[in-house]
């Protein structure tokens, strides 16, 4: 028999279970292969800031509408915060109301796509081709012409204006 105290129980394990296997293992980011931009560990930590190392490198999310990104409505190219590749033009920038840069289309060639099973979802994770950093990831609810939504995480970005 089902009581509240064993519902209540196998809750806490599974959420245990959810977290351990979330955090204990290797992040795809930069286990997936060789890139162009390789660096140690340590040299990723020292490169980066604390929240760009933890978005790139390990696969974490920047809280929502914390990014100055998310206003950003000049002319020009958002690039890998890793490596500075180019990875999205301002063009295909809109606001998806997310609380995170999103985009309707990246840079020919700037990103790749991986199937991501963390959090008991699957979902798309994009990660920059130069260097494997994760950026963020892709849905299918996005505006027209490619009905896509790049959701990249700010931190993860930089920006570079258009020449006048």
């Amino acid at each position: 028999m089902m009581t509240r105290r064993s519902l209540f129980g196998g809750a806490v394990l599974g959420l245990g279970a959810l977290l351990a296997a979330r955090f204990s293992t290797q992040p795809k980011a930069y286990a997936a292969g060789t890139f162009e931009v390789e660096h140690t560990d340590a040299e990723w930590k020292k490169l980066l800031t604390s929240d760009q190392y933890d978005v790139l490198r390990r696969e974490g999310t920047e809280r929502p509408f914390s990014s100055p990104l998310n206003h950003e409505k000049r002319k020009g190219t958002f690039a890998c915060a890793g490596c500075d590749l180019p990875l999205f033009d301002s063009d295909t920038k809109f606001d998806s109301g997310t609380g995170w840069p999103s985009f309707w289309a990246p840079i020919k060639g700037a990103v790749t796509e991986v199937s991501d099973s963390s959090f008991g979802m699957t979902r798309t994770a994009v990660n920059c081709h130069r260097c494997g950093g994760h950026l963020g990831h892709v849905f299918d609810d996005g505006p027209q012409p490619t009905g896509l939504r790049y959701c990249m995480n700010g931190v993860a970005l930089t920006f570079k204006q258009a020449a006048a």
